[in-house]
């Protein structure tokens, strides 16, 4: 069983610097208060980006092994808060979207498919919690 060890430490007011298993850290803040010129996230933030990097990691390698490139691919993460505390996303939109002037509609439908249903974890994680839509939005770029 593999396990990951994060150390979080509070820096100052209202901001915590935590590493994550490959050394590398970054700075946690709540982004309601005056954190000053500190770069960082909020944690609930974070959550999203989380998500949409794992997605985004699978149907990245997915494609390649599928030899269906792309010139360009974002994921836009939309999410609902509760009303009530403790606040967590309770509805969210996974927005995938590619652009390239030969698409491959199949092959990246196909891509996104398995990283929702197989192979990211951190979508299974939101699942636990939260209603998760996913669109695919195919942007053809001229040649």
């Amino acid at each position: 069983m593999v396990k990951n060890i994060v150390t979080t430490n509070w820096s100052q007011k209202s901001q915590f610097e935590t590493d994550n298993p490959s050394g590398y850290k970054l700075t946690m803040f709540d982004k309601s208060q005056d954190n000053g010129e500190v770069v960082g996230f909020a944690p609930k933030a974070l959550m999203l980006s989380s998500l949409a990097g794992c997605s985004g990691l699978d149907v990245v390698s997915l494609l390649e092994k599928m030899r269906a490139d792309v010139a360009d691919f974002k994921i836009e993460v939309t999410a609902e808060l509760t009303e009530e505390h403790p606040k967590f996303y309770n509805k969210v939109k996974v927005d995938y979207h590619f652009s390239d002037s030969d698409l491959q509609p199949e092959k990246i439908q196909k891509a996104v498919n398995l990283s929702v249903t197989k192979y990211c974890g951190v979508m299974e994680m939101f699942r636990q919690f939260a209603e998760v839509d996913i669109e695919i939005h195919l942007h053809t770029l001229e040649k």
